[in-house]
Protein backbone atom coordinates (compact mmCIF):
# COMPACT_ATOMS: atom_id res chain seq x y z
CA UNK A 1 0.00 0.00 0.00
CA UNK A 2 1.43 3.03 -1.10
CA UNK A 3 2.44 5.47 2.19
CA UNK A 4 1.70 9.16 1.20
CA UNK A 5 2.73 12.72 3.10
CA UNK A 6 -0.21 14.50 3.91
CA UNK A 7 2.09 17.61 5.30
CA UNK A 8 5.07 18.27 6.48
CA UNK A 9 5.45 17.15 10.39
CA UNK A 10 7.34 20.98 10.83
CA UNK A 11 3.70 22.49 9.70
CA UNK A 12 1.49 19.58 11.45
CA UNK A 13 3.51 20.29 14.87
CA UNK A 14 3.12 24.23 14.95
CA UNK A 15 1.58 23.83 18.23
CA UNK A 16 1.48 21.60 20.44
CA UNK A 17 -1.60 23.57 21.90
CA UNK A 18 -3.92 23.67 18.70
CA UNK A 19 -5.87 20.29 17.16
CA UNK A 20 -5.59 19.90 13.58
CA UNK A 21 -6.93 17.43 11.61
CA UNK A 22 -6.99 15.62 8.09
CA UNK A 23 -8.61 13.13 6.04
CA UNK A 24 -8.16 9.44 4.95
CA UNK A 25 -9.72 7.96 2.01
CA UNK A 26 -10.52 4.41 2.77
CA UNK A 27 -7.41 2.38 4.49
CA UNK A 28 -4.97 4.63 2.47
CA UNK A 29 -2.50 5.49 5.36
CA UNK A 30 -1.63 9.03 5.89
CA UNK A 31 2.31 9.29 7.12
CA UNK A 32 4.13 12.23 8.83
CA UNK A 33 7.94 12.81 9.41
CA UNK A 34 9.50 14.37 11.95
CA UNK A 35 13.13 15.09 12.70
CA UNK A 36 14.09 14.64 16.32
CA UNK A 37 16.58 14.65 18.42
CA UNK A 38 17.59 12.22 20.98
CA UNK A 39 15.45 11.87 24.24
CA UNK A 40 12.96 13.60 23.04
CA UNK A 41 9.52 12.86 24.70
CA UNK A 42 6.71 13.08 22.02
CA UNK A 43 2.83 12.59 23.53
CA UNK A 44 -0.20 12.54 21.26
CA UNK A 45 -3.30 12.55 21.56
CA UNK A 46 -6.25 11.57 17.78
CA UNK A 47 -9.96 10.70 18.01
CA UNK A 48 -11.05 9.29 14.24
CA UNK A 49 -14.22 9.98 12.71
CA UNK A 50 -16.32 8.32 9.81
CA UNK A 51 -18.60 10.07 7.06
CA UNK A 52 -21.92 9.25 7.44
CA UNK A 53 -24.13 9.26 4.45
CA UNK A 54 -27.48 10.08 6.19
CA UNK A 55 -26.20 12.89 8.49
CA UNK A 56 -23.77 13.50 5.88
CA UNK A 57 -21.25 14.38 8.26
CA UNK A 58 -18.47 13.43 10.55
CA UNK A 59 -19.10 10.99 13.66
CA UNK A 60 -17.56 8.17 15.86
CA UNK A 61 -18.40 4.96 15.58
CA UNK A 62 -17.44 1.30 16.69
CA UNK A 63 -17.04 0.03 12.62
CA UNK A 64 -13.61 2.29 12.73
CA UNK A 65 -10.68 1.48 13.96
CA UNK A 66 -7.23 3.22 13.72
CA UNK A 67 -3.21 1.91 13.74
CA UNK A 68 -0.62 4.22 14.34
CA UNK A 69 3.24 3.14 13.93
CA UNK A 70 5.81 5.06 14.22
CA UNK A 71 9.25 3.96 12.71
CA UNK A 72 12.73 4.89 12.48
CA UNK A 73 13.75 5.56 9.36
CA UNK A 74 17.25 6.18 9.97
CA UNK A 75 17.63 2.76 11.57
CA UNK A 76 15.86 0.56 9.16
CA UNK A 77 12.45 1.45 9.80
CA UNK A 78 12.72 0.29 13.18
CA UNK A 79 8.98 0.43 14.72
CA UNK A 80 9.04 1.43 18.34
CA UNK A 81 4.97 2.11 18.46
CA UNK A 82 2.36 0.06 17.21
CA UNK A 83 -0.88 0.56 18.29
CA UNK A 84 -4.98 0.06 17.35
CA UNK A 85 -7.77 2.48 18.43
CA UNK A 86 -11.16 1.73 17.67
CA UNK A 87 -13.29 5.34 17.26
CA UNK A 88 -14.72 7.01 20.24
CA UNK A 89 -15.91 10.03 21.77
CA UNK A 90 -12.88 9.66 24.34
CA UNK A 91 -9.71 10.47 22.39
CA UNK A 92 -6.78 8.21 22.07
CA UNK A 93 -3.33 8.19 23.38
CA UNK A 94 0.13 7.64 21.89
CA UNK A 95 3.54 8.11 24.05
CA UNK A 96 7.32 7.39 22.56
CA UNK A 97 10.35 8.69 23.02
CA UNK A 98 13.27 8.96 21.02
CA UNK A 99 16.09 6.44 21.00
CA UNK A 100 18.43 8.36 18.89
CA UNK A 101 18.19 12.17 16.96
CA UNK A 102 17.15 11.29 13.41
CA UNK A 103 13.92 11.11 11.39
CA UNK A 104 10.94 9.43 12.26
CA UNK A 105 7.93 8.46 10.58
CA UNK A 106 4.39 8.35 12.04
CA UNK A 107 1.74 6.67 9.78
CA UNK A 108 -2.50 6.60 10.26
CA UNK A 109 -3.99 3.36 8.42
CA UNK A 110 -8.22 2.90 8.95
CA UNK A 111 -9.61 0.20 9.17
CA UNK A 112 -13.42 -1.39 9.67
CA UNK A 113 -16.28 -1.65 7.92
CA UNK A 114 -16.73 2.61 8.05
CA UNK A 115 -13.41 3.01 6.63
CA UNK A 116 -14.72 3.66 3.02
CA UNK A 117 -13.56 6.02 0.34
CA UNK A 118 -15.75 8.41 -0.63
CA UNK A 119 -14.70 7.99 -4.07
CA UNK A 120 -15.61 5.01 -4.59
CA UNK A 121 -18.93 4.95 -2.55
CA UNK A 122 -20.65 8.31 -2.41
CA UNK A 123 -20.00 11.77 -4.54
CA UNK A 124 -20.81 15.69 -3.79
CA UNK A 125 -18.44 18.06 -1.75
CA UNK A 126 -16.64 15.81 0.72
CA UNK A 127 -15.99 13.17 -1.99
CA UNK A 128 -12.47 15.25 -2.19
CA UNK A 129 -11.97 15.08 1.79
CA UNK A 130 -11.66 11.79 2.71
CA UNK A 131 -13.98 8.89 4.36
CA UNK A 132 -11.80 9.02 7.54
CA UNK A 133 -11.35 12.34 9.90
CA UNK A 134 -8.36 12.11 12.33
CA UNK A 135 -7.75 14.97 15.34
CA UNK A 136 -4.55 15.31 15.86
CA UNK A 137 -2.94 16.81 19.15
CA UNK A 138 0.32 16.56 19.19
CA UNK A 139 3.22 17.65 21.99
CA UNK A 140 7.06 17.56 21.57
CA UNK A 141 9.64 18.08 24.23
CA UNK A 142 9.09 18.09 28.00
CA UNK A 143 6.79 20.98 27.81
CA UNK A 144 3.82 22.29 30.13
CA UNK A 145 1.45 21.20 27.70
CA UNK A 146 2.81 16.78 28.39
CA UNK A 147 3.12 17.61 32.05
CA UNK A 148 -0.52 19.60 32.67
CA UNK A 149 -2.10 16.76 30.54
CA UNK A 150 -0.43 13.83 32.57
CA UNK A 151 -0.53 16.33 36.38
CA UNK A 152 -3.73 14.71 37.19
CA UNK A 153 -2.63 10.82 36.74
CA UNK A 154 0.91 11.84 38.25
CA UNK A 155 -1.21 13.60 41.80
CA UNK A 156 -3.04 10.61 42.02
CA UNK A 157 -0.19 7.80 41.81
CA UNK A 158 1.29 10.20 43.92
CA UNK A 159 -1.29 10.20 46.09
CA UNK A 160 -1.45 6.49 46.31
CA UNK A 161 2.26 6.10 47.08
CA UNK A 162 1.54 9.02 49.61
CA UNK A 163 -1.17 6.13 50.79
CA UNK A 164 1.29 3.09 50.58
CA UNK A 165 3.89 4.90 52.76
CA UNK A 166 1.37 6.15 55.38
CA UNK A 167 -0.38 2.47 55.62
CA UNK A 168 3.42 0.90 55.15
CA UNK A 169 4.32 3.02 58.37
CA UNK A 170 1.40 1.26 60.46
CA UNK A 171 2.35 -2.18 59.38
CA UNK A 172 6.08 -1.05 60.43
CA UNK A 173 4.21 0.70 64.18
CA UNK A 174 2.15 -2.43 64.78
CA UNK A 175 5.08 -5.16 64.13
CA UNK A 176 7.34 -2.96 66.37
CA UNK A 177 4.34 -3.43 69.41
CA UNK A 178 4.27 -7.06 68.09
CA UNK A 179 7.97 -7.35 68.84
CA UNK A 180 7.81 -5.22 71.97
CA UNK A 181 4.76 -7.53 73.46
CA UNK A 182 6.43 -10.73 72.06
CA UNK A 183 9.69 -9.94 73.90
CA UNK A 184 7.65 -8.63 77.37
CA UNK A 185 5.77 -12.03 77.25
CA UNK A 186 9.01 -13.43 76.76
CA UNK A 187 10.64 -12.15 79.72
CA UNK A 188 7.35 -13.29 81.63
CA UNK A 189 7.87 -16.96 80.65
CA UNK A 190 11.46 -17.10 81.25
CA UNK A 191 10.57 -15.24 85.03
CA UNK A 192 7.94 -17.74 85.38
CA UNK A 193 10.23 -20.83 84.05
CA UNK A 194 12.81 -19.82 86.44
CA UNK A 195 10.78 -19.26 89.53
CA UNK A 196 9.11 -23.33 88.72
CA UNK A 197 12.92 -24.56 88.57
CA UNK A 198 13.47 -22.97 91.68
CA UNK A 199 10.36 -23.63 93.42
CA UNK A 200 11.16 -27.20 92.05
CA UNK A 201 14.71 -27.37 93.69
CA UNK A 202 13.68 -26.07 96.98
CA UNK A 203 10.74 -29.03 96.91
CA UNK A 204 13.73 -31.57 96.05
CA UNK A 205 15.57 -29.96 98.81
CA UNK A 206 12.81 -30.40 101.29
CA UNK A 207 11.97 -33.96 100.46
CA UNK A 208 15.37 -35.06 100.46
CA UNK A 209 15.13 -34.02 104.12
CA UNK A 210 12.20 -35.20 104.69
CA UNK A 211 13.12 -38.79 103.60
CA UNK A 212 16.46 -38.32 105.44
CA UNK A 213 15.29 -37.57 108.88
CA UNK A 214 12.00 -40.05 108.56
CA UNK A 215 14.97 -42.55 107.88
CA UNK A 216 17.63 -41.38 110.75
CA UNK A 217 14.14 -41.41 113.22
CA UNK A 218 13.33 -45.08 111.98
CA UNK A 219 16.67 -46.40 112.16
CA UNK A 220 16.59 -45.01 116.24
CA UNK A 221 13.18 -46.13 116.72
CA UNK A 222 14.65 -50.15 115.52
CA UNK A 223 17.89 -49.72 117.55
CA UNK A 224 15.65 -48.55 120.78
CA UNK A 225 13.63 -51.68 120.12
CA UNK A 226 16.29 -53.54 119.89
CA UNK A 227 14.77 -54.78 116.42
CA UNK A 228 18.35 -54.69 114.71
Amino acid sequence: MHLTSLLTTSALLVSSSQALYFYLDGTTPKCFYEELPKDTLVVGTYKAEAFNQNSQSYITTNDLAVQITVDETFDNDHRVVSQTSTSSDVPSKFTFSAADSGLHRLCFTPSGPAAVSLQGWFSGQDAAKGGVKIWLDMAIGESSKIESDDKNKIDSIVGKVRELNSRLADIRREQVFQREREAEFRDQSESVNSRIVKWTLIQLVVLGGTCAWQLSHLRSFFIKQKLT
